[in-house]
């Protein structure tokens, strides 16, 4: 299963914001963008201003690093809400949305997309009763997320759930003592609350 191996921190100070991509380090003082707001590298302090071109490709860049994917899977995804009706950008960010780590995430079972892709991984999560260990599952609309009741994860999940990090949004369902989840509805664009304006992705691929 192929993945970025290297520091999570980078990614965030290269795009010059947080993509909170290590949990609750990112709400603390620890967090690399509130010591060091600045591209990693020697020439950090000193880039000079972005070509539209680069403009556009910061966006993909973000996009795929908010959601753990590597650019063969993005493209397939761009291929993918191409195809689709409707309109292309909001299409792609649906897709990743619908990923089963990021709905695992956005129930609040894991603190990160990180650790939901881990959990899923290891196979503590089931759909509709049946064991799911794919991250990039979609999930559809009407599918159950539970937690496994043999799963070990049961005190971490817990502790993430009290945590409290952010409300679940409207097209998830959750249900605390049960640990499990619905998708009521494919979540609109207004739904997404991700830093990525889409149609400079749709712009970069259309070239």
């Amino acid at each position: 299963m192929a993945r970025y191996r290297d520091a999570k921190c980078r990614l965030c100070r290269r795009e010059g914001q947080k993509l909170f991509l290590k949990g609750a380090r990112c709400f603390t003082d620890k967090c690399a963008i509130e010591r060091r707001n600045y591209p990693p590298g020697q020439h950090g302090l000193g880039r000079s201003k972005l070509t539209p071109f680069g403009v556009q490709l910061r966006e993909k860049q973000k996009a795929k690093r908010i959601y753990g994917v590597l650019e063969s899977q993005f493209r397939k995804y761009f291929q993918w809400a191409e195809s689709q009706k409707g309109v292309t950008g909001e299409n792609l960010l649906r897709l990743l949305e619908l990923r089963l780590d990021n709905v695992v995430h956005r129930l609040g079972f894991a603190a990160s997309r990180r650790e939901g892709r881990q959990m899923v991984a290891h196979g503590h999560f089931q759909v509709n009763g049946r064991k799911v260990s794919i991250p990039s599952y979609i999930v559809r609309v009407g599918e159950t997320v539970q937690l496994r009741p043999t799963s070990k994860m049961q005190a971490r999940v817990d502790d993430n759930l009290g945590g409290g990090r952010g409300q679940v949004p409207p097209w998830l369902e959750l249900d605390t003592n049960e640990k499990k989840g619905v998708v009521r509805s494919l979540p609109l664009r207004d739904d997404i609350q991700i830093p990525v304006s889409e149609q400079l992705i749709v712009e970069l691929y259309s070239k």
